[in-house]
């Protein structure tokens, strides 16, 4: 038994086909299969069911796939502590999950500099819900992810990148400067659809009741903040946005929003990760520099922790 046999194992259990399990792995079908069979027949049993399409995994073989995963684990941990003990270079493959709400606004302002900052860094991005990325980070196949926290699973590491300004866009007393969440709560307001956090935060933010405010023969759901503009600016009425997609507005849009008043609701926006996988020197180093180049920018170091108030997910 050795390390690379681990990962064909891994291999064909994601892909549940020989054939793409090899090609992830670089190396023919055959010497995949020639190697999962040795395995198989050293532990003496069957991890595999050959003759269902797409392969099935035995139960047996699960069992044995799921310690797989926490040797192999071990292993990159065994090389990141090697690579930090020696002062090493940021290098390798990362697979980062990151929520729509975050990604479109986010994405654009730090991929080319951290791209720049480590050359050998292969970054992988997709673009995914929350419980996509929780799911995804359990099984092994992204390796962190970004989402607004804080979050109920007790698995999942956090570590705090930055507090967002959550802003109200749309038709409101201008006479005003700033606005207070519980006046919105008789407001026609247009939502994200089912799933986006954003659609709960603004929910308990404002105490609004579970009502649509569409017209009565349209179905909407919403699943970006262009489309919830465009509504907003065609029917009226209000919706949330977070202060980075603010930022990337133009300024006719810009001059459609408005601030709360102190308490400022801000969203928190962390990378999380499963420890049992975790690549932790590469994610403490992509923390780092989301931090040190994104929060700088925002309202919130305007105000003392006291000033702010976390909207839940």
């Amino acid at each position: 038994m050795n390390i690379q046999q681990l990962e064909y194992l891994v291999a064909v259990d994601r892909f549940k086909n020989f054939t793409k399990a090899a090609e992830y792995c670089n190396v023919t079908q055959a010497t995949l299969s020639a190697m999962v069979k040795k395995l198989e027949e050293e532990l003496d049993c069957v991890l595999f069911d050959r003759k269902s399409n797409p392969i099935l995994t035995t139960d047996i073989g699960q069992t044995i796939i799921d310690e797989c995963k926490i040797v192999l684990a071990h292993c990159r941990q065994i090389k990141e502590k090697a690579k930090k003990h020696t002062g090493g270079a940021i290098e390798g493959k990362i697979k980062l999950g990151v929520i729509p709400t975050i990604a479109a606004s986010l994405l654009p302002k730090i991929i080319k500099p951290l791209l720049a900052m480590y050359p050998k860094l292969h970054l992988e991005i997709l673009e995914t819900p929350t419980q996509s990325i929780i799911k995804h980070l359990k099984e092994g196949t992204i390796d962190a992810g970004i989402i607004a926290t804080p979050g109920t699973d007790e698995t999942i590491e956090e570590t705090i990148l930055y507090y967002e300004a959550l802003m109200v866009y749309g038709e409101v007393d201008k006479s005003m400067k700033y606005i207070m969440p519980e006046e919105i709560k008789n407001s026609k307001v247009w939502l994200l659809e089912e799933g986006h956090c954003l659609r709960e935060q603004f929910i308990q933010l404002c105490a609004l009741k579970r009502k649509d405010s569409k017209p009565h023969n349209l179905t909407f759901d919403a699943n970006s903040f262009e489309t919830l503009l465009g509504m907003v600016d065609e029917f009226g009425g209000l919706t949330l946005i977070p202060e980075l997609y603010y930022q990337s507005l133009p300024k006719e849009k810009q001059d459609k929003v408005s601030f709360f008043h102190a308490p400022i609701p801000v969203r928190e926006v962390s990378m999380v990760y499963y420890r049992p996988f975790a690549k932790e020197r590469i994610i403490a180093a992509l923390a780092d520099f989301i931090t040190g180049n994104i929060a700088k920018t925002l309202l919130s170091k305007r105000y003392s922790n006291a000033e702010l108030v976390i909207a839940r997910v």
